[in-house]
């Protein structure tokens, strides 16, 4: 090829980086661990961020009903009774005349503290009985198999209103949450107990070991939390789960009394109004939705995270 004149011509310096140099990793940074990659796999989520937006506005809702409404929930006249929407009321009124509105509001924290509460002692409860049949075997693993395989084939809601029978002049949050958590620690201690097995046995716990770390000790420092992850995700989506079987319990009759203000409760007064008012309905159920909705996808977005199989892609 022919130059022209006064054409000026670049060339490429050549790259003298050696391939070493590129593959090199750098050892004065520190490790990412599975916890770092995932949760800079979660900010990377829109599904997250959503569903980490209801959830808190959820327990917004459940610690602070006063930030978001100045009506008494259970201030009812009969006159207001199916009313409309009005100025400080914007959802309407029920069949007695009570706010929808702030109803709805403050019957976010009836639901999320029994769901809380039974989250934690069912976290608890089969996390402990999950780790020691796994890790320990033999005759642990036996007994406490059979015991977990007898309750898992009692259906919870099932068993929840036999048993709340028995409290019919005490029925409180922490009453609901008890018998939930007496018959809903089946699946997570499954859980633990799998994930025990397939963590125990690896190099590191064997070296912690040899150094003279005890069998208690090598359980809650090195197993339990590599083990952690669909302890994690599966008690996410539980949450979601006892929050209905709360609303179905009130629903019901047989839950919360009718004196505390829940969404289960206000779905039982609201179904004889289906077909005329059908509003009255939709918003303890829309919030009790939602709130279940935002924990499933909270759950799933955590399943994606942790999960070895999809992070590698």
């Amino acid at each position: 090829m022919t130059a022209r004149r006064h054409q000026e011509h670049f060339f490429a310096e050549l790259d003298e980086t050696g391939l070493g140099a590129v593959d090199a990793v750098a050892e004065s940074g520190a490790p990412s661990s599975m916890w770092s990659e995932a949760w800079a796999k979660l900010r990377r989520r829109p599904l997250f961020w959503v569903s980490a937006a209801i959830i808190v506005l959820v327990l917004a809702l459940a610690a602070f009903p006063q930030l978001f409404t100045s009506q008494d929930p259970k201030f009812c006249q009969l006159a207001n009774s199916y009313g409309e929407p009005t100025a400080g009321h914007p959802f309407g009124y029920t069949r007695q005349g009570c706010d929808i509105y702030a109803r709805t509001i403050y019957g976010a924290r009836a639901s999320v503290t029994v769901g809380v509460l039974a989250t934690l002692a069912v976290l608890i409860i089969g996390t402990i009985i999950g780790a020691i049949a796994g890790f320990f075997g033999g005759w642990f693993d036996t007994i406490l198999s059979r015991i977990t395989d007898i309750f898992f084939a009692i259906p919870l809601v099932l068993a929840a209103i036999v048993v709340m029978q028995i409290f019919s002049g005490s029925r409180t949050s922490v009453t609901v949450a008890a018998v939930l958590a007496s018959f809903g620690w089946t699946q997570i201690a499954r859980i633990t107990r799998g994930s025990v097995m397939s963590v125990k046995n690896n190099d590191y716990v064997t070296a912690a070991k040899s150094l003279g770390v005890s069998r208690t000790a090598a359980l809650a420092r090195h197993i339990l939390p590599n083990a952690a992850a669909p302890i994690i995700v599966y008690t996410t989506v539980a949450l979601g789960t006892f929050i209905v079987a709360e609303a179905t319990l009130s629903f019901l009759g047989i839950g919360l009394p009718p004196s505390v203000v829940s969404w289960g409760g206000d779905i039982q007064q609201a179904q004889t109004a289906l077909r005329s008012q059908p509003s009255v309905l939709f918003y303890p159920a829309g919030a009790l939705a939602l709130t279940v909705l935002g924990f499933i996808m909270m759950g799933d977005a955590v399943r994606d995270a942790l999960d070895p199989k999809v992070r590698q892609r």
